[in-house]
């Protein structure tokens, strides 16, 4: 087993059923369609937990999962269900979410990016106070604003208030004090509002131990100190510092986790001198973790290149290279110097350090910052792109899955998208293959299909396309076929896409149509396959340019009609036979694209339905002329031979033309036979004989009767390893034994049907490959 493969516990596999089948699991349909909790059911805390934690996981990052209107309603009676730690993200919670649980005794309440929630959320945290622990608003920028102009309140037929308007900023709620939380130990305010005075916010609060103010702006700081003696961990992100501030956490002796990081060093009036690193240090002797990120360190800080203890990385604190860090009693835990200079020396007294100098400190930044920091994770994740690309990451697990995260995360976050995927991008390719679970690789196909989803704009979705085509296609992408075909259609419905993109998910749609199921490329051609690889075709004919797309998108066309008569019917009614007449008159020497053309005619052509609407003195003449074609060896010859053979094999009865004549397409298509060589190589891959064997055993048109057995001699004597088995199979011998047998067969066609026959036999007797190589797997058949 890989590392990293291990498989989902019971109790997630079984927590995504029930999300998935609510209906037969835990609920039933109540009034209004209303989902309703089964009245024999109670959950303790861990399954209510799992529940709604993973239901939100569901929402973001799975397109199948359809989200419930009135899920969090199902939590509303703590005497059959129990929450206790939830986490909730993006605008995708509302008010009336919250209002459905606010009689559950939560512990932790994990609020991220919630912009939808308006000051009635107020309301509802208010109720959880006696028992709140932890508590996280991080950028849930309306949540201190009335929504509307509607008073803080909250009333149980409130519910469904402006519920579908996202909240805008109204006015400031006043009236909400965190008074009465005396439990609540770990308090995150990320991006609090300017119009919030953090002071008078916190000022109640007496049992805080760990306060994020993240991009808050702070009058003073001096308020901090009422928890001088509790406080163990304080981040201040991207907040102005200054003597006083510095001062002030100086005070808090008992700090174990301190963040003064910022997101940049530009603009930034504050230094970080050696003077203040050291006296950090010296007073605060309980850190084990501190992050300097994005500061402008002053020279006098690092000790000089040569005086460096020589020998390995040390991380201990007298070897230290940061002079200040010398002064440390052991070695911190975690130390943040991404954006610094301090992160390129050479003895750092950290076991975990975020920079730029290695992968490891990289890889350490895009862990560290991913959750509450996108724009400094971006920056990481784009680091870790160069690493992939241009040297070799040796990380590969870790980098792939803190990848991952990053995308889930922060799947409306573009920049995130951009870089994201383009790591995958070079992470997926194939020097790292060998390396990867088929697990990992599902999750990146589904955080690359997201990325997909959610962005039209060019860079992702080339992103996007590319890390597809590092897929073994279409096997690893089955488990997700509807919905990347669906999104690879939606990318070529404009009529003006880009031109590289265009190419490559042209090229992917071909390939997820070779070698798949009838049902799947059934499935796919309702879904407008046809008419849109038919449309490229007509965009290139009026541009005059015959190039990969416009040969992928016949090769795709081939491909999916294969024995699929639905789809035959569909290019011919879009008018694909006047496409074909128009792209031989344009291009008449493009070889590929005349044998994409007539691998396709030929599905057409195996319907008997179909093949009246062929049998006209023009397309008949056309496939004549085609007979001669010396285009890519044989392939143009005898695909167009093929399309006639089936035409022929429903007898002189409907030719009803009187040009051109039957017998004399007929004594055409025994010359071309006969002029090609039988040893050929083949453009073409066969899954069954079907349609061959069909014309075998009948004397109505032995031309056809010759055309089928040639193809099954030159496969079993070319390829005999991968064809002799199939005709076996098939009970392709049989049939041959009556074709001997017929008077009406032609002596050249017995005697090639001995061949193939005698051919099988040394098959079954040694069945061993005699010829080398393997035929090119351009088109599809059978």
């Amino acid at each position: 087993m890989f590392t990293g493969d291990d498989p989902d516990s019971l109790m997630t596999l079984a927590t995504v059923f029930c999300l998935r089948n609510l209906r037969k699991t835990m609920c039933y349909q109540g009034f209004r369609n209303k989902l309703c909790m089964r009245a024999d059911i109670f959950l303790p805390s861990e399954i209510c937990d799992k529940l709604v934690n993973t239901y939100m996981e569901l929402v973001h990052t799975d397109s199948n999962f359809e989200p419930e209107e009135s899920f969090f309603q199902l939590f509303s009676d703590p005497r059959s269900t129990r929450l206790t730690r939830v986490q909730l993200r993006e605008d995708f919670v509302r008010d009336r979410d919250l209002e459905a649980i606010r009689k559950q005794d939560l512990i932790e309440l994990h609020l991220t990016y919630c912009n939808s929630l308006s000051s009635r959320s107020l309301k509802t945290l208010s109720s959880f106070r006696e028992t709140l622990v932890s508590l996280c608003l991080f950028g849930c920028s309306n949540i201190f604003y009335r929504k509307g102009g509607a008073p803080l309140a909250c009333t149980e037929d409130s519910e469904d208030e402006d519920e579908d308007v996202p909240a805008a900023r109204q006015a400031l709620e006043t009236d909400f004090s965190f008074q009465g939380f005396n439990r609540l130990r770990l308090l995150n305010l990320g991006q609090l509002p300017d119009d919030v005075e953090a002071e008078s916010l916190l000022r109640p609060l007496r049992s805080v131990t760990a306060l994020d103010l993240s991009n808050v702006r702070l009058q003073g700081a001096a308020f901090l100190t009422q928890w001088r003696e509790r406080l163990a961990s304080l981040v201040l992100y991207n907040v102005d510092l200054s003597e006083e501030v510095v001062g002030t956490v100086l005070e808090l002796v008992n700090l174990r986790h301190l963040d003064l990081s910022r997101e940049s060093r530009r603009n930034v009036k504050f230094k970080m001198t050696r003077k203040i690193l050291t006296v950090l240090v010296q007073r605060l002797l309980h850190l084990v973790s501190l992050d300097i990120s994005g500061h402008i360190m002053l020279d006098n800080c690092t000790m000089p290149h040569f005086e460096e203890a020589v020998g390995r990385p040390s991380t201990e604190p007298c070897k230290s290279s940061i002079y200040p860090l010398q002064e440390l009693k052991r070695p911190l835990q975690f130390l943040g110097l991404y954006d610094t200079t301090l992160c390129n020396v050479t003895h750092i007294p950290a076991y975990k350090v975020t920079g730029s100098k290695n992968e490891d400190q990289v890889l350490n930044a895009i862990e560290a910052y991913t959750e509450f920091r996108p724009e400094l994770a971006h920056k990481a994740i784009n680091q870790l792109f160069d690493i992939a690309r241009i040297q070799h990451c040796s990380q590969l697990l870790r980098a792939l899955q803190l990848v991952i995260a990053a995308l889930k995360c922060h799947k409306y976050d573009k920049s995130i998208q951009v870089t994201g995927s383009a790591a995958l991008f070079y992470l997926t390719n194939t020097e790292y293959r060998s390396d990867q679970s088929v697990r990992l690789r599902r999750d990146v196909i589904q955080v690359v299909l997201n990325g997909m989803e959610q962005y039209q704009e060019v860079t992702v979705q080339r992103n996007c396309c590319l890390t597809l085509c590092n897929f073994s296609i279409p096997e690893e992408l089955e488990f997700q076929y509807s919905r990347v075909n669906q999104l690879l259609l939606k990318i070529l419905e404009p009529a003006r896409q880009d031109e590289s993109i265009q190419r490559i998910a042209v090229h992917l749609c071909n390939a997820l149509v070779c070698q798949v199921d009838n049902h799947h490329k059934e499935a796919v051609g309702k879904m407008g396959f046809v008419k849109t690889m038919l449309n490229l075709i007509q965009k290139k004919l009026q541009d005059r340019t015959c190039d990969q797309v416009m040969e992928f998108s016949w090769s795709a066309l081939w491909n999916i009609t294969d024995e699929t008569p639905d789809n035959c019917q569909m290019f011919l009614n879009c008018r694909g036979m006047s496409l074909f007449l128009e792209c031989l008159e344009e291009f008449p020497d493009k070889q590929e694209l005349h044998r994409n053309m007539l691998g396709l005619l030929g599905n057409v052509a195996e319907v008997k339905s179909l093949r009246p609407q062929l049998l006209t003195p023009q397309f008949i003449t056309v496939f004549s002329n085609l007979l001669e074609s010396k285009a890519d060896g044989i392939e143009v010859s005898y695909n167009a031979c093929g399309v006639l053979s089936h035409i022929m094999f429903d007898g002189p009865q409907v030719w009803s033309m009187e040009e051109p004549r039957r017998d004399a397409v007929m004594d055409r298509m025994w010359d071309a036979i006969q002029s090609w060589d039988v040893s050929s190589r083949r453009n073409i891959n066969y899954r069954s004989f079907e349609p061959i064997l069909r014309l075998l055993p009948q004397g109505i048109a032995p031309v056809s009767q010759h055309w089928a057995t040639w193809a099954l001699y030159n496969l079993v004597s070319v390829y005999p390893s991968k064809y002799c088995p199939l005709l076996i199979k098939e009970g392709g011998v049989s049939l041959l034994e009556k074709v001997l047998e017929l008077d009406s067969s032609q002596p050249e066609t017995k005697e090639m049907a001995r061949k193939v026959m005698e051919q099988c036999e040394n098959f079954k007797e040694d069945p061993m490959e005699t010829n080398s190589g393997q035929e090119a797997n351009y088109g599809q058949r059978g």
